[in-house]
């Protein structure tokens, strides 16, 4: 009878303890999802029951921000923690016949650091870090298993005919596959529902990425594991199964079709903002899939679950009408720009008994931080690269006062050439530097979120210091110069 009251007492007493020590961890990663397109940040059209549900068990992050604005120098920023001006991969750079410039061998992912703690890693989605046979492919850069997309262009298509597993290949049951930016065909009839019938195919990329997260998360419930999710919702193509569609369809909205004038955008849709809510609404089933297993298996205590966007809404206004969503609400900017719309993102933390439920947070941080974050939480014994430039979150999520961040910075060599840096309320931004142009804007987020008044004039000696925390930040990249700085005429 001792022994067995003994056995008890030592399980529950170290239980607990045990699985604080070994937390499993789950990044959710959307694609193009504007700062205000979910009910938990704003969003009053489109409907986010799984997410708000998530948000209200755990933390909003308020002034979170991507590692960039496109996709992938965002990802980048995200597995190696390194802000933009010194990450190697600094903007979207095709890489031929399949995928994208890829980040070195010698890069340390979050996924290798995992990988050393004794974690079971994953990635499912969209990797868009390097093609197969190079060294960014996923299974080289710290991932057991890898179920989606290497490919950014391929993913533009939720009807492929293949999605890569591991280092092989699936077949899809798309016969033909869909192309992304498809168009119609001589004398199709745009105003009949029908001729957009050849936009739709049968096998849904997105529902077997959703079914192998959950397949590796069964398979390995029993260990710690690490599994990073980055969906290809809500990027267009607007390819979404009618189910989702009816919905929508039955609000009766004023939708006007998207009919890719002048070969402009991806496929045509003949009801774009319906399929554009239907779309996220889907994403968010899936999450839900996800969070309902966790319940299932009993692991929904022991997990950290993050949730966050790779940068702001499109800026294809004909095909996602980001006005008619209020996407990014009443900030400036939209995807590939460093305004705060295209760089700010909706991001929630769940972690049940450490992570107070219904709480929100402004610490101004980024995706830089999360290495140290995700490493401090499961206790690891591998310190992260000491050139790495994130700060732990882990005290701002756990409700301990932590130092304010001392500055935020962020290149990107696309949309003409941009640097930016924030320190506290103040926030400078240079524009079209690929163009010559070497003017400094400032603004007071505090008082003016929405970026509307340029101060600069105002404050010569704030201008100063943060344009030489820029110069000092920027390290010059060959692949992407930031031409004016890096090659001054």
């Amino acid at each position: 009878m001792r022994t067995t009251l003994l056995f008890l007492f030592t399980l529950l007493v170290s239980t607990p303890l045990q699985a604080a020590d070994r937390p499993n961890v789950i990044f959710i990663l959307a694609d193009d999802l504007g700062y205000r397109e979910l009910g938990s940040f704003g969003q009053k059209l489109i409907r986010t029951p799984h997410l708000d549900k998530l948000a209200a068990q755990g933390m909003k992050l308020t002034q979170h921000y991507c590692g960039n604005a496109v996709c992938a120098p965002s990802r980048c920023v995200l597995m190696t923690g390194k802000h933009p001006g010194h990450a190697w991969i600094r903007s979207n750079k095709a890489d031929p016949p399949e995928g994208q410039e890829p980040i070195l061998s010698e890069e340390v992912t979050l996924g290798e650091l995992m990988q050393q703690e004794g974690y079971v890693t994953g990635a499912f989605g969209k990797w868009g870090l390097g093609g197969p046979d190079t060294t960014g492919q996923p299974l080289d850069q710290g991932f057991h298993r890898f179920f989606g997309y290497l490919c950014q262009s391929h993913a533009h298509s939720y009807y492929p005919s293949f999605l890569r597993s591991d280092r092989g290949t699936v077949e899809l049951n798309n016969n033909p596959a869909v192309f992304g930016h498809a168009n119609f065909k001589k004398g199709d009839d745009k105003t009949d529902p029908k001729s957009y019938e050849q936009f739709k195919g049968t096998d849904y990329a997105p529902d077997r990425i959703n079914e192998q997260v959950l397949s590796f998360i069964r398979k390995n419930k029993d260990k710690p594991f690490f599994c990073y999710y980055p969906t290809v919702i809500p990027h267009v193509a607007l390819h979404v199964p009618d189910e989702d569609l009816k919905p929508y369809l039955d609000l009766g909205w004023k939708d006007p079709p998207f009919t890719k004038q002048k070969g402009y955008g991806y496929t045509p849709h003949f009801t774009p903002r319906a399929a554009y809510a239907a779309m996220i609404t889907r994403m968010d089933q899936y999450i839900g899939n996800v969070m309902t297993l966790l319940d299932e298996l009993g692991l929904a205590e022991n997990t950290l679950v993050v949730f966050s966007s790779d940068n702001g809404t499109t800026h294809l206004d004909l095909e996602v009408d980001f006005d008619f969503f209020e996407s990014v609400g009443e900030l400036q900017g939209l995807k590939g720009s460093l305004y705060e719309g295209g760089v700010r993102v909706p991001t929630l933390v769940r972690w049940p008994g450490r992570v107070a439920a219904g709480s929100s947070h402004g610490r101004i941080s980024g995706f830089e931080d999360w290495m140290p974050t995700i490493l401090e939480a499961v206790k690891a014994k591998t310190s992260p690269p000491a050139d790495i430039d994130g700060i732990s979150l882990l005290p701002t999520l756990l409700g301990n006062q932590q130092h304010e961040r001392p500055f935020l910075y962020r290149e990107f060599t696309g949309y003409g050439g941009q640097q930016t840096v924030r320190v506290g309320d103040w926030k400078a931004v240079r524009q079209k530097l690929g163009r010559g142009q070497l003017k400094t804007e400032l603004y007071n987020i505090a008082k003016d979120i929405g970026e509307s008044k340029d101060v600069a004039t105002d404050h010569p000696d704030i201008v100063r210091k943060l344009e030489q925390l820029m110069a000092e930040q920027h390290v010059p990249s060959k692949l992407f110069p930031l031409k004016v700085i890096d090659q001054p005429e």
